[in-house]
């Protein structure tokens, strides 16, 4: 992608525009986490392959349907807590700024992996896990903007709006493009439980619905993609890493997240039981 721009142009063809707009496709991420990570051959070579796609999308007149980005885990932050303080880190800051200013001028936004999971199963003994379950708790004070957070995830998104302000983005809107709970892991990582795993997703789905912003930015209203549909059996790493699904792989659901339409018959009619209304609900909760 980044080295053949012919090679961009022909995958957007037959993978984005060859299925509009009977699929609803409203963006492409390109590439996943990969400033803040060890290979630095790919992060060098991310601006130029977005930047391709970006022009794939203009020249097959799809531009203005699909937005362009990449996606970024809170690895690229040198520090997130309080959220006013956050900052990226200085080696990714150099590759951040360029890509931020592309972003910024063709209007797309940063997209965010955020996981309270995560940061509660690193700091358990400094973080309540109501707070990470969006459950009643005491919440945390930003001792230098005075705002207070009710739960762990705004808290995270302030952050990066913090980072962005600082690197002269103020305006920059973040989308969380992946956030959940695992249902399952192993014997260090106690707190991933179907039962916490349908907590933090069915608040998830309430706290989208109110439709509101978050203390930093309260007019710009909170969108997320949940993650994930399926669990991922086949995914190296902890246990939790393979069990963040709704469904299980042959389609029977992990838990009921509070969908109407959700039925655990059979794994071969689980994932149909889901009712037109209930996808609608998806879409407009997690996806608008």
């Amino acid at each position: 992608m980044s080295a053949n721009a012919d090679h961009a142009l022909n995958w957007v063809k037959d993978n984005v525009k060859a299925f509009l707009p009977d699929t609803r496709i409203v963006g492409i991420a390109v590439g996943n986490e990969v400033l803040g990570g060890s290979d630095n051959e790919l992060e060098v070579a991310l601006l130029n392959a977005v930047k391709n796609v970006y022009n794939a999308t203009k020249k097959l007149g799809i531009s203005d349907v699909v937005q362009i980005s990449t996606a970024h885990s809170q690895a690229v932050f040198a520090d997130s807590f309080p959220p006013s303080y956050c900052v990226f880190k200085d080696g990714v800051a150099q590759l951040m700024k360029p890509l931020l200013e592309f972003f910024s001028k063709i209007g797309s936004p940063f997209c965010l992996n955020a996981y309270p999971f995560l940061a509660y199963t690193y700091n358990p003994d400094k973080i309540d896990i109501n707070y990470a379950l969006f459950q009643p708790n005491e919440g945390v004070v930003d001792n230098k903007t005075h705002l207070h957070y009710d739960n762990l995830l705004d808290a995270q998104i302030d952050a990066a709006y913090a980072a962005l302000e600082d690197a002269g983005f103020r305006k920059m809107e973040v989308i969380v493009t992946e956030t959940g709970w695992a249902s399952d892991g192993d014997e260090n990582e106690p707190a991933a439980t179907p039962s916490n795993a349908r907590t933090y997703n069915y608040n998830l789905r309430k706290r989208l619905a109110k439709r509101k912003g978050t203390p930093l930015r309260p007019k710009k209203m909170l969108k997320a993609y949940i993650f994930a549909l399926f669990n991922e059996y086949q995914k190296t790493g902890q246990s939790s890493e393979k069990n963040f699904g709704l469904f299980k792989a042959d389609g029977s659901i992990s838990y009921d997240v509070g969908f109407s339409g959700l039925q655990d018959i059979s794994a071969a009619s689980s994932l149909l039981s889901l009712k037109e209304e209930d996808w609608k609900e998806v879409e407009s909760m997690y996806q608008s």
